[in-house]
């Protein structure tokens, strides 16, 4: 049988507590406080079991996906750095009731960003 989780995803060092849920499953809102000027928004998600999980977050008008699998727990750590991510909000997630989930909301500076990357040449 696989390894199962028992608490959300912690944080890097540095970055700080906006909200949080433990182990969850199906749909569930969680918000967030507000942060400094030039912070940005931090979400890591953590699942497990068959499906695919949806997270909008709001104001900021951000989504993404995350498949998930009956194995091992899947953890993602996504950044925002746009306009308005250091307002608070609301982090929405819908997710069958076969995922169990859990997910962190921080705030922290903004990764550097990466240089784009050049395409090779096609022969």
């Amino acid at each position: 049988m696989a390894p199962t989780f028992r608490r959300p995803p912690e944080l890097d060092t540095g970055e700080t507590l906006a909200g949080r849920l433990g182990v969850a499953t199906g749909n569930a809102s969680i918000a967030f406080g507000k942060g400094g000027k030039g912070e940005a928004l931090i979400l890591a998600v953590r699942c497990q079991g068959a499906g695919r999980m949806e997270i909008a977050v709001r104001p900021v008008h951000v989504a993404f996906p995350l498949k998930c699998r009956t194995g091992r727990p899947t953890t993602i750590y996504n950044q925002v750095n746009i306009g308005g991510a250091e307002n608070g909000g609301v982090a929405s997630v819908e997710a069958p009731s076969s995922v169990r989930w859990a997910m962190t909301i921080g705030r922290g500076a903004p990764a550097p960003e990466e240089p784009p990357t050049a395409a090779a040449d096609s022969p």
